[in-house]
């Protein structure tokens, strides 16, 4: 009798998920419109919908009691999308369905129907948002891992492009042919070890100078030092130079990149006498009209600023140190082979070096009061991707685990950090499940520790040091531009 009832239950699974399945296509389409012809992207908690796959949109809503306690259905998501899609005064907006579904489980009575209440919660929105007028073009000066994966994120949210355009990169030759050269870089960027296929369609012109990627066009150009580039002759005006190079860390350095055709500059590592920015922590403290150039920090510190000031603002933070079990880098060796600095030496693959962070250092640019509060150090790991901060603070007001887990989850779900703070109960967590998150980092929560008087807690937070970071430098790159879409998350 179980195995006949198994069997019917086998069928009726099947047919549900099937139903799911086409619930899930249709929003697909949905966002896409909404993406490509109004720039409104439709997230369902931090994730994106457009460019997700059926599966995974049906796995996002059956797990949404993670954040909101109680499941997510297709049928209301994509009710509430095509209203939105019906709505032609909603454009360039970012809205998370999550956040919009709960609080339509909540206040829908309190309304006549679904597009009022559409109405109330993003029109009052955008009349009140004071975005730039975009578009805004976009140089990447440097094309490496980082560079890449900046390059992947612009491209893939270009959406009507009204917002960030890439218009050209900039590298120093490698070879003679350019066209090989080029192939050669534009295929690095469509297909990743770590982070898999981007996916579209790329073509290079025979002569090298120029791809076209997912319909955007892409001026490669081929330059030893910034002086040597007159963006205005490729008709690029007004642009933000994104520089991922690290070469240059100092004003008087990345000046070098203010030629015609730049407007404002963004380095995409620590800089000594320039702001350094964490988007969520200290961007607002900030007039971005009297700063042309700025910095997003490193990738620890945009992982690990947003956590400390949760807990800063929560209980106090008297002391701490952080130590981060970092990826091995580009900067290492292969194989043991020289290098200035000290252990960096030995093969990044087989080795744990121990080595040097300016995380905590970092912390005191972007929170001025925790200077001197906060070591650091860190270890290099045989993994290419992913790293894990550990954050052992003494605290001023006692607390226990659950009270220190609930002030994290609560800023994972809304708030200024919601982009920022990803939060995980799961027991099975390890690096590889970080690979391709677009949140700095991700709570561990059942590996969260507080001492017995409450006064020292030790966290644990995953993040994704290449893609994540990339995520966080587009964000910072959009309001330094002027061209930050409203938001409903």
């Amino acid at each position: 009798m179980d195995e006949l009832l198994l069997t019917k239950d086998k069928r009726t699974h099947l047919s549900q998920w099937r139903e799911k399945q086409k619930l899930a296509l249709e929003l697909m389409k949905t966002a896409g419109h909404l993406l490509v012809d109004r720039s409104v992207e439709l997230i369902l908690f931090r994730r994106g919908i457009y460019d997700s796959n059926l599966n995974a949109i049906i796995d996002l809503h059956e797990s949404a009691q993670r954040y909101i306690s109680r499941p997510v259905s297709l049928e209301t998501t994509l009710l509430l999308a095509r209203t939105i899609e019906h709505n032609a005064a909603i454009r360039k907006m970012k809205i998370d369905l999550g956040k919009l579904t709960a609080d339509w489980y909540e206040e829908q009575d309190r309304y006549a129907n679904v597009r009022a209440f559409i109405e109330k919660k993003l029109l009052t929105i955008l009349q009140s948002h004071r975005g730039g007028e975009g578009p805004r073009d976009v140089v990447l000066y440097g094309f490496g891992r980082i560079g890449r994966l900046v390059a992947r994120r612009i491209l893939q949210l270009t959406g009507s492009g009204e917002q960030l355009v890439l218009r050209a990169v900039v590298v120093r030759p490698k070879m003679k042919n350019r066209y090989e050269e080029t192939f050669k870089r534009v295929s690095l960027l469509m297909t990743d070890s770590i982070h898999g296929r981007f996916p579209g369609t790329y073509r290079v012109s025979p002569s090298g100078e120029e791809a076209v990627i997912n319909g955007n066009v892409v001026r490669f150009i081929y330059a030893d030092a910034p002086d040597q580039v007159d963006y205005s002759q490729y008709g690029i005006e007004n642009a933000l130079l994104i520089d991922n190079t690290g070469v240059w860390r100092n004003r008087e350095g990345l000046s070098q990149h203010f030629r015609p055709g730049i407007d404002r500059i963004l380095l995409t590592a620590p800089g000594k006498d320039i702001p350094n920015i964490v988007k969520g922590v200290n961007d607002g403290e900030f007039d971005y009209d009297e700063h042309r150039i700025i910095c997003a920090a490193s990738c620890t510190t945009n992982a690990i600023c947003p956590i400390i000031k949760v807990i800063d603002e929560s209980f106090g933070i008297e002391s701490g140190h952080i130590e981060t079990i970092h990826a091995y880098t580009v900067d290492q060796n292969l194989l043991d082979n020289f290098h200035k600095k000290p252990r960096r030496g030995r093969a990044a693959a087989i080795n744990m070096v121990l080595t040097t962070t300016g995380a905590a250092t970092a912390v005191a640019r972007v929170m001025p009061h925790l200077a001197g509060k906060l070591t650091g150090n860190a270890v290099r790991v045989p993994v290419p991707d992913v790293s894990l901060a550990i954050l052992s603070l003494q605290l001023r007001t006692p607390t226990v685990k659950e009270e220190v887990n609930a002030v994290l989850k609560q800023a994972s779900i809304e708030g200024a950090l919601m982009e920022q703070i990803h939060y995980s109960e799961e027991t099975e967590y390890s690096s590889s499940h970080a690979i391709g998150m677009t949140t700095t980092s991700v709570i561990d929560a059942p590996s969260t520790i507080v001492s017995d008087d409450g006064r020292r807690i030790i966290l644990y937070a995953w993040y994704d040091n290449e893609y994540g970071y990339a995520c966080q430098v587009v964000r910072l790159a959009k309001v330094f531009a002027g061209v930050r879409r409203a938001a409903f998350y």
